[in-house]
């Protein structure tokens, strides 16, 4: 599979609009997929892996991190840092596809790399009752966390002009669907991508 040709997908939402999930779909059916694992300082949740989820640090080694022009993209979010390392984008791009589950800042900040193959898509719940739904469902956050992200949402849907598709997650596997119909044809000319997509 030729360098060139690899492909860079940005999945961002809202919190709780199911990204991580389809993520993780993506590169369970393609195997050239690799999911691109953030740096972040937020501590694990009691189902999360070091180097799998993420890659978990001391906000003092991010900082360290930040000043060496280390990232990619980072961004401050709910008092933590998430970003992404170039050593390792680099390092998987020559061999495999790259799936990132960021938000629209680093979207912003990854867009600057011209250089990058990038496909972006911003995926949103049918209306913010049906979000405020699905967080409280998920229940992973505290009360206080809930609201921040619940209205965090109008800020979010102001940088849908920064992407490439909006598609609303109502239900999984037709999300799934589509994003997968995005990632083909953006593929076509990839044989050996193709073959492997039957």
């Amino acid at each position: 599979m030729a360098i060139d040709n690899n492909i860079m997908v940005i999945l961002s939402s809202p919190s709780g609009v199911g990204k991580t999930t389809l993520t993780k779909k993506i590169q369970q059916k393609y195997q050239s997929f690799k999911i691109s694992v953030s740096y972040t300082t937020r501590p694990p949740r009691s189902n999360e892996v070091d180097g799998v989820d993420y890659n978990f640090v001391k906000k003092q080694e991010f900082e360290k991190l930040i000043k060496k022009n280390a990232f990619y993209e980072y961004a401050k979010i709910f008092e933590n840092y998430y970003g992404t390392l170039k050593k390792n984008v680099d390092e998987s791009l020559k061999k495999n596809d790259i799936i990132f589950d960021i938000d629209w800042q680093g979207t912003k900040q990854l867009s600057k790399f011209k250089n990058l193959n990038l496909i972006k898509i911003f995926l949103i719940t049918e209306n913010k009752e049906e979000l405020k739904k699905r967080l409280i469902n998920r229940n992973q956050n505290t009360a206080d966390e809930l609201e921040k992200r619940y209205n965090s949402f109008d800020e979010d849907i102001k940088y849908w002009s920064d992407y490439d598709y909006i598609l609303i997650n109502k239900n999984l596997d037709v999300c799934f669907k589509q994003i997968e119909n995005i990632i083909l044809m953006n593929k076509k000319n990839d044989i050996n991508f193709s073959q492997k997509a039957q």
